[in-house]
């Protein structure tokens, strides 16, 4: 059973489920979203992608925002998926993520974008 995320209740009135290739969608976005320290039991789980919204954009940022983000889906998706591209652009208070990448379990290859706007 995969729960749906974010987290709410179908029209049963049970927790919404959702099939595999969303759920790893939705796990790709929960990890590139979340800032470390969020999770009380796994405080290095995240990107800290958010608090750089703000920062000076330069090519020096995006090769390390790059290298973060390559890092973390490794890390914490790394049996998952296999990424392939990985692109990150800001405009404004707009956060643009596109993705690349493919599902181990299935060998499906996907390609998703997750953006955030920020207040």
């Amino acid at each position: 059973m995969n729960i749906d995320f974010p987290f709410r209740f179908d029209n049963r009135g049970h927790s919404a489920e959702t099939g595999d290739d969303d759920h790893v969608r939705d796990m790709i976005e929960q990890l590139l979203f979340t800032n470390p320290g969020e999770r009380v039991n796994r405080p290095d789980f995240g990107t800290g992608l958010l608090q750089l919204v703000f920062a000076p954009n330069s090519q020096e940022l995006a090769a390390a925002l790059q290298f973060t983000l390559q890092a973390a889906l490794q890390r914490w998706l790394g049996d998952v998926i296999d990424v392939g591209a990985l692109a990150v652009s800001s405009e404004d208070a707009t956060l643009r993520v596109d993705l690349g990448y493919t599902v181990r379990a299935s060998g499906d290859t996907r390609s998703d974008s997750f953006t955030r706007s920020l207040p």
